[in-house]
């Protein structure tokens, strides 16, 4: 399965989402865009950003606070990077007001998407501030960090949020 990814103004958007028919698509808006996303073997239209699921838990919903992590990793630093992902602890999924996760691989650019969902945003800031939070980015900034290790990451990572 793969995740496909829109960044539209509202009309376009709209077309798109009319386009689409099914209602597949999800629709997250913040103050300066439109995110669209889909989850399909395929996409039905072109000139998407395209990503590989490496781990998946819950559904993605309409109407929920999205939190996209963006992390540019090199090409050296994917093995790594996915592998530290793949061991992960998941103790996100027991925190309250948790929808979904989704680690995802670019297909065609270098920047890792980790997208979780929450029932709103201090649901997500509950998760930031909560213990599970600091054990589970307790490596962070350490000689153990995979965000010590030399040339892994070639530009910083940015959050994106949407309602």
């Amino acid at each position: 399965m793969k995740v496909f990814k829109w960044l539209e103004n509202e009309q376009d958007a709209l077309k798109l989402i009319e386009q689409s028919g099914d209602g597949t698509i999800i629709h997250l808006k913040n103050e300066e865009e439109h995110l669209l996303l889909l989850e399909a073997k395929t996409s039905p239209f072109e000139y998407t950003e395209s990503y590989e699921i490496l781990d998946q838990t819950g559904k993605l919903e309409q109407g929920r606070f999205a939190v996209l992590n963006n992390i540019p990793v090199s090409e050296e630093g994917r093995e790594l990077f996915e592998q530290r992902f793949r061991n992960r602890a998941g103790l996100i999924e027991q925190e309250p007001g948790f929808v979904a996760i989704r680690v995802l691989r670019p297909l065609n650019s270098d920047t890792y998407v980790i997208l979780t969902m929450w029932e709103n945003e201090e649901s997500f800031t509950g998760w930031q501030q909560s213990q599970a939070y600091t054990k589970a980015h307790a490596k962070r900034g350490t000689a153990d960090g995979i965000d010590k290790r030399p040339n892994m990451f070639p530009r910083a990572s940015f959050v994106t949020t949407y309602k």
